[in-house]
């Protein structure tokens, strides 16, 4: 394979840390870790992070967002006669065929509703035109090739599956620290925990409710969506890295209720803080928790509830879900998945030039 020049769409490395931004992390940290003869530029609208190393190439490209995305980075891509563009959902008609993109699920195609009718307008009418026009998709699940090809059919032979891994946010503490930032956060214990930010998608009232009628104390921490959190459990709001690991270590069950998730990070986060997990049906949550989490079999509070309490009372169960967690988090790491990276932008190369 001829050497490949790839610029990468950078911005999320200087956001908020969501799942997205952990995705870009760990993918970048490992690329530019990664034994290649391909060249990789890093491109963004904002300044270098300091977590990118000074001998990393960083081009700094104006624009607002918006015009960024569509034309400022496709512009500098073809006049440096980049092979590759990879980029995050929308990809510019400008890329001609050279533009990779990650879409991470396909949620707003498959419940829109779940979505405001702003973003749900741009997401149902944009991406599929992204992902048709796309020389390769890289997601992040099987489960979520599958929905990508079931929605778009013409992505079919083009989508490669490169999983998540956990990010360097969270590194187990020593019990006394986790006492200590339980005891700042006013933390109940014992309690049960479910992280993320509430969109209706992530179905945060289900933990709630099961919480409520197992009569267990909730911890729920991320972003309010408008209106005041309702009275009952213990929010958060945002957390640092080292209370996020806290409240992992110190919970007797993690909850997972989305109504879907094309990867679920926060599994492997709970998984290395040995937590038990217990998850929905959601998307993907069933093939990342791969048996080493208790899987319930519908979306119901009660029987969320019942299971909550029968995992509660089993510690045996409980202790056999910790240890089977760390051995699934073996299965995910990010060296591996710039790998995967690297071997789909040639395929998606490749592929580019035989369209030609």
């Amino acid at each position: 394979m001829s050497r490949l020049t790839i610029c990468l769409d950078a911005r999320l490395l200087t956001r908020q840390s969501t799942g997205d931004t952990s995705y870009w992390k760990g993918l970048v940290d490992a690329l530019l870790n990664q034994a290649t003869e391909h060249r990789i530029v890093l491109c963004s609208n904002a300044p270098r992070p300091k977590m990118i190393p000074s001998g990393a190439e960083w081009r700094l490209i104006h624009g607002s967002d918006r015009w960024w995305s569509l034309v400022s980075f496709p512009l500098f891509a073809r006049k440096y006669g980049f092979d590759l563009a990879h980029t995050q959902y929308n990809l510019s008609p400008l890329l001609g065929r050279r533009g990779v993109t990650t879409i991470h699920d396909v949620s707003f195609l498959i419940n829109p509703g779940w979505y405001r009718a702003k973003d749900r307008y741009l997401l149902t009418s944009q991406i599929p035109k992204s992902i048709s026009r796309a020389a390769g998709v890289i997601t992040v699940s099987e489960t979520s090739r599958q929905e990508i090809e079931r929605f778009v059919p013409n992505a079919k032979g083009k989508v490669f599956v490169t999983y998540n891994a956990l990010g360097d946010n969270i590194r187990p503490l020593p019990q006394a620290d986790v006492e200590t930032l339980l005891k700042e956060l006013g933390v109940p214990r014992p309690y049960l925990l479910t992280v993320g930010t509430r969109w209706p998608r992530k179905n945060t009232s289900l933990a709630v409710l099961a919480a409520s009628l197992a009569g267990k104390n909730l911890v729920v921490t991320g972003r309010s969506i408008g209106g005041a959190d309702p009275v009952g459990p213990h929010y958060t709001g945002y957390v640092s890295d080292s209370q996020l690991t806290a409240l992992y270590q110190g919970a007797s069950l993690y909850l997972a209720p989305s109504l879907h998730e094309g990867f679920g990070i926060p599994l492997l986060e709970a998984f290395a803080c040995k937590c038990p997990v217990l998850v929905s049906q959601g998307g993907a949550l069933p093939e990342i928790a791969g048996g080493a989490a208790e899987v319930a079999d519908s979306f119901e509070p009660a029987l969320w509830a019942e299971t909550i309490n029968h995992l509660c009372d089993d510690e045996s169960k409980l202790e056999r879900y910790r240890r089977a967690g760390l051995r699934r988090l073996q299965d995910f790491s990010w060296q591996d998945t710039a790998k995967k990276t690297l071997c789909a932008y040639e395929e998606s190369h490749a592929r580019s030039n035989q369209k030609s």
